[in-house]
């Protein structure tokens, strides 16, 4: 197997009760990696519940599998979407506490020299190659397509009064969206995916500068994020994991 980093944290902010993110890694046993982060949204408890649901079990799905193909990937991922999608809405739909809650959702596949990004909602993935970092996901929220139409401009994105309504979620309705891409990876690429409490906190170009530093581990680089995210006000649950594929380090997980 080739090698690779991978480390993940989780951290519950400054202003929340309970964490709703959830982060993990897994292979399979093609030795296909698939890495994801989930913002749990939805009543007290609902949050926490459909992020781990989607997670958890998605995860596990994986692991059964032997694919490795970026297309065979790309098929599995959107059913075991559809089928985690109606899962939380059946139990939603019968706890009363759990009403409406849903999930954002984005994973990295990392396979031989290709990846796939899929996400929905506004978890990001970004790809940091020569120093340069490019978010290679799209938000699915109502802000972004404000940008995308000339409505308002980046800068008043980021404090838009409606900046947490999310146009596409797991979990909330019956059609599900996700968006994926795919494409070759290079030797010191790096991965980072993310829930909205660090890239609400954190300016790209400041994850960017935490990211290049050199003779950093990867723990280190994650953890200073966070530390950026909080000191930032860490107005919402901060989840980050990094991946970077072909690095010369054993691989490791940290959560």
């Amino acid at each position: 197997m080739q090698k690779m980093d991978i480390v993940y944290l989780t951290d519950i902010g400054k202003r929340r009760a309970n964490n709703q993110d959830f982060v993990a890694a897994f292979k399979n046993q093609a030795d296909v990696i698939f890495a994801v982060v989930a913002d749990g949204m939805g009543g007290h408890l609902g949050g926490d519940v459909a992020s781990e649901m989607a997670v958890s079990q998605i995860g596990h799905d994986f692991t059964q599998t032997d694919i490795s193909t970026v297309f065979d990937l790309k098929d599995w991922l959107l059913k075991e979407l559809t089928n985690e999608n109606n899962r939380i809405i059946e139990v939603s739909s019968k706890f009363s506490d759990l009403t409406g809650m849903g999930t954002t959702f984005v994973a990295l596949m990392i396979s031989g020299n290709r990846y796939v990004i899929t996400n929905i909602g506004d978890s990001r993935g970004y790809l940091l190659r020569h120093g340069e970092l490019h978010q290679i996901t799209e938000d699915h929220s109502l802000v972004n397509e404000l940008v995308k139409y000339g409505k308002i401009s980046p800068e008043e994105a980021r404090s838009h009064p409606q900046k947490n309504v999310i146009t596409r979620t797991l979990g909330v309705s019956k059609d599900v969206q996700p968006d994926s891409n795919n494409d070759v990876w290079h030797q010191d690429d790096l991965f980072l995916l993310c829930s909205d409490g660090l890239t609400n906190m954190v300016t790209d170009e400041v994850i960017r500068e935490i990211l290049v530093t050199e003779n950093v581990s990867l723990k280190e680089r994650a953890q200073r994020l966070i530390v950026q995210a909080n000191a930032n006000g860490g107005r919402d649950n901060i989840s980050v994991l990094l991946l970077q594929p072909g690095a010369q380090s054993t691989e490791g997980q940290d959560q």
